[in-house]
């Protein structure tokens, strides 16, 4: 049941029709996330070695929540390295804004649940 206010779209995942609620304006980044899914569960597919259609979404979605995690660490990294920059402006006498932890909080949290997944599994492909 979609929620008031909410558009319904429907998708094609992997041959398979799939009807989605979606935001008012947020269709272009539901349409870009199907994109990537089937994308991600195509490749997987294609490469011949999982058949089943739920272990192939379930590989698909470690590899992009991977792939999130990293660019979070990236992004993250970068952050670190301008709070140390705005460290030394404060130590100059020049004002600076503290860095928000949660993206730690978030790419360990990624991190650990992959952890967990890939040792009862053992790789992701």
């Amino acid at each position: 049941m979609s929620k008031p206010g909410s558009k319904q779209i429907e998708v094609q995942i992997m041959g398979q029709s799939y009807l989605l609620s979606c935001p008012p304006g947020g269709e272009a980044s539901l349409l870009d996330a199907v994109e990537r899914v089937d994308t991600a569960m195509c490749r997987i597919r294609d490469a011949g070695k999982v058949k089943a259609r739920d272990r192939i979404a379930v590989l698909a979605s470690l590899n992009l929540a991977f792939e999130l995690s990293q660019k979070e660490a990236e992004s993250f990294q970068a952050s670190s390295f301008a709070q140390a920059e705005n460290s030394a402006f404060a130590d100059a006498g020049f004002d600076a804004e503290p860095l928000d932890p949660q993206t730690q909080a978030r790419v360990e949290d990624l991190m650990r649940r992959l952890d967990q997944t890939l040792d009862k599994d053992g790789r992701l492909l």
